[in-house]
């Protein structure tokens, strides 16, 4: 059972919301404790740099640096350094991937919301990494017979251009397919189906540049790719506090 129930990341000066966790689990407690915490964090001006506020079965643990404050929900059970470590994590990592000035200025809630706060990708599994090898392999000789598709345009005036495009716009979907797979992306489940559908207008454009059994080849690793993305989902990110 997971303990940190939610986290939440906001602008100290004005309350903003940047980030926050998608909700895995729902109980009444569990949404009070929420509206409190967001009625907490349009007063955190007021507040020391870390403090945990206690309602009922669930506590509010927050901590703040350069402007910025770390948020989450926990049950009361839940050890309050183990709580703060993860929130010093959460912060090091926001502040590594957006820059400061950056957070100082926008305007709209959520801006960062692909941050996904408390949840990480599930370790890769071993068909996982066959599916980006495949993929790598596949993007490899689509961008040699495009690059080599260019070169004839160049020398020999035809109609091969669009073939040639289509080659690379394979290219891109095979590495695109690869970055879904390996690195968290908002709106993957959107995303991975995009370049699947990519891959197979490209394959069948190129039918009679490529045999039946290469089509084959081709689109089979695009279909495993995209069901790899899909299955391999967000789990819990804990912190190595050393407590």
């Amino acid at each position: 059972m997971s303990m940190i129930l939610f986290a939440y990341v906001a602008r100290v000066k004005d309350g903003l919301p940047l980030s926050a966790s998608t909700d895995f689990e729902y109980s009444t407690e569990l949404q009070e404790c929420k509206m409190h915490l967001k009625i907490v964090s349009k007063m955190l001006g007021q507040f020391p740099g870390r403090g945990t506020v206690k309602n009922n079965q669930l506590h509010i643990h927050f901590t703040s640096s350069q402007g910025v404050a770390y948020m989450t929900i926990c049950y009361s059970y839940y050890p309050t350094t183990m709580a703060y470590c993860f929130l010093e994590e959460l912060g090091m990592e926001f502040v590594s991937a957006f820059e400061v000035a950056k957070i100082q200025l926008v305007s709209r809630p959520y801006a960062f919301l692909e941050f996904a706060p408390n949840y990480r990708l599930e370790i890769v599994s071993a068909l996982g990494i066959l599916s980006v090898i495949l993929n790598i392999v596949c993007g490899a000789l689509n961008l040699i017979r495009g690059v080599h598709l260019i070169e004839h345009n160049f020398q020999d005036s035809n109609e091969e251009m669009g073939s040639a495009v289509a080659f690379l716009v394979a290219f891109i979907s095979c590495a695109f397919q690869c970055y879904l797979y390996l690195f968290y992306v908002s709106a993957r489940t959107i995303k991975a189906p995009v370049a699947l559908v990519l891959l197979c207008i490209c394959n069948l454009y190129l039918f009679g540049l490529r045999n039946i059994w290469q089509i084959f080849f081709h689109l089979g690793v695009a279909c495993l790719s995209t069901q790899q993305i899909l299955s391999r989902k967000m789990t819990e990110r804990l912190a190595d506090c050393g407590v």
